[in-house]
């Protein structure tokens, strides 16, 4: 399947776009942006310019990834998700006589999301902080600090309330008892299985690293 680019849609000059994806109605891809193999990227979405997108990332309809975004393989993006880089805007130097430029600079800060995340619909991500491998953002959520790997957060400002799998399921609740409970192991129906200890989490076999011994530690900064 080749490359399709819907005839309302602007993909900029000096735009790297990968094998087989799909841009569609009034996307907006601005210059520098890189999306790798396989991506989708909704209607009225816009990617700001230099942003770094990896391979098969699912971006819905009406999504803002601003400029100091790195994105990478396999994540998911929900409708309406919105992306910052600045934790202090203003329009004007403070004399209100010069506008400010949209170009970086020293306050644009950055912000990555790790393969395999999932952002729900109607997000908004704060900045100079990670979304850890396969976590999952709850829908509506305000994220005003790093998620760690495999971690569900939700709310405003988002909270870690437990463990979700690889194949996106949720497998442990966190609780209070788990800060004395010790190492406890949780197996997914799917059958990937894992360890929580307090707020870590340990993955007990990791199919894309085709061991059974690899770990995968979560801070537990949550």
């Amino acid at each position: 399947m080749a490359i399709r680019i819907h005839d309302t849609a602007i993909v900029e000059d000096g735009v790297t776009l990968g094998k087989n994806v799909s841009i569609w109605d009034n996307a907006h891809v601005r210059f520098g942006a890189s999306l790798g193999d396989e991506c989708i990227v909704g209607g009225k979405s816009l990617i700001a310019y230099e942003v770094q997108i990896g391979n098969r990332v699912k971006i819905n309809s009406n999504v803002y990834i601003c400029n100091g975004v790195t994105i990478e393989d396999g994540v998911m993006i929900s409708a309406g998700t919105i992306f910052t880089n600045d934790r202090f805007p203003r329009a004007t130097t403070p004399d209100l006589q010069t506008l400010r430029g949209s170009e970086p600079d020293e306050h644009t800060l950055q912000t990555t999301v790790c393969e395999g995340a999932t952002i729900g619909a109607g997000c908004l991500i704060g900045c100079d902080l990670t979304i850890g491998r396969f976590a999952m953002v709850g829908m509506g959520s305000v994220v005003t600090r790093s998620v760690p790997d495999f971690h569900l957060v939700v709310g405003s400002p988002a909270r870690s309330v437990g463990v979700v799998c690889r194949c996106g399921q949720p497998v442990h609740r966190f609780s209070e008892a788990d800060a004395v409970t010790g190492a406890i192991p949780v197996t997914c129906e799917c059958g990937l299985a894992y360890e929580v200890e307090g707020q870590a989490v340990r993955e007990l076999f990791n199919p894309g690293a085709g061991s059974s011994a690899r770990q995968v530690e979560a801070a537990s900064n949550a």
